[in-house]
């Protein structure tokens, strides 16, 4: 459901239409730039085989492994599935790999490296 928020709230944010009352005083809706959904290169070998959307964004996260590790572990809601979680994670390896869902600024898709490249600061 957090997945499903989240998208709604990138759809929604940069409208001026959407929540009028929070746009006063010179407060403008803000327009995220880009919207990543996580990917793997992989299917669980116990569920259906779905078709993955293609990885966009391959993030090399080395030391980090286990930092994230502990942070599931840290969870308790997380606790009844943790061990599958951590095989899971560990499959993984080093790396993130994401999905581009959404732009504000379309373009030809390329392998990206960051998150934030092409993304503008604003002022």
């Amino acid at each position: 459901m957090a997945s499903v928020f989240a998208t709604l709230a990138h759809a929604w944010a940069g409208r001026d239409n959407r929540y009028p009352d929070q746009l006063i005083d010179g407060v403008q809706p803000h327009r995220v730039q880009k919207l990543y959904y996580a990917t793997a290169n992989f299917v669980l070998p116990d569920r259906q085989p779905v078709s993955p959307p293609p990885i966009t964004t391959v993030i090399q996260i080395g030391d980090y492994l286990e930092t994230k590790i502990a942070a599931f572990e840290a969870h308790t809601t997380q606790a009844p599935v943790f061990s599958m979680v951590k095989k899971n994670i560990l499959a993984r390896g080093r790396e993130e790999m994401f999905h581009l869902a959404a732009t504000l600024e379309p373009a030809t898709l390329t392998q990206e490296t960051d998150l934030f490249a092409g993304v503008r600061e604003e002022a």
